[in-house]
């Protein structure tokens, strides 16, 4: 027994280190931009050799892969509240919107995150398998959220589904890209861009939306 809760203290302090480089590594990019990372700074802000990173990471670029993955996931997690409200609205055009706004708001917020996720500002790096994963998922999602918004009458029934989905992707992402590059010290309600949202939404219902509503 002593020697089992030996191996789980072992565990979460290794854990608990883990979680402190990738925190450290998001406040470093946050200043010095995704590609500035550097070891050195990271083991500098935790008061540790740069040689005892590699106990817990095997490169640069895995520790890039962590940040990756913890990125997706955090923001995968932090929509799942609103997929789910979908199941009790009347109003599914406001939910849409309402999470993409979401999105937006987050990247605008984590943008160490973020230009990471939606750029490819490193050089050599690629997200492995396991830390695309919940980007997968995301995608995943959203594909079951525009089938949702097409059996609710939102979407045209004739809209496809894999063309709306990527759309949709490529107005968010527009708009993170544009904010991120050209007013990164704005706030979400600040931003001229994401104020687009409501307009961008509108623009994209009058050309998936129901024929009625086709200009």
């Amino acid at each position: 027994m002593a020697a089992a809760e030996g191996v789980g203290r072992r565990q979460r302090r290794r854990q608990e280190t883990i979680d402190e480089v990738l925190a450290v590594a998001a406040e470093v990019m946050a200043e010095a931009g995704a590609g500035g990372l550097a070891l050195g700074e990271i083991a500098r802000r935790m008061g540790i050799q740069p040689p005892s990173l590699y106990v817990y990471f095997d490169s640069k670029n895995a520790i890039y892969d962590a940040v990756f993955a913890r990125g997706w996931q955090t923001l995968l997690d932090s929509m799942a509240p609103l997929g789910r409200r979908l199941d009790d609205t009347d109003d599914a055009r406001a939910l849409m919107l309402l999470i993409s706004q979401h999105f937006v708001k987050w990247a605008v917020e984590n943008q160490a995150y973020a230009q990471l996720m939606f750029w490819r500002p490193v050089p050599g790096f690629e997200p492995s398998e396991a830390a695309f994963a919940p980007a997968v998922e995301m995608s995943r999602r959203t594909t079951q959220l525009f089938a949702e918004l097409q059996r609710r009458g939102v979407l045209r029934a004739d809209a496809d589904i894999a063309e709306a989905t990527t759309a949709w992707t490529a107005l968010i992402s527009g708009v993170i890209s544009q904010h991120l590059a050209n007013e990164p010290t704005e706030t979400f309600d600040d931003g001229r861009f994401t104020r687009l949202l409501p307009v961008l939404s509108s623009m994209f219902l009058t050309h998936y939306g129901p024929e009625r509503e086709i200009r």
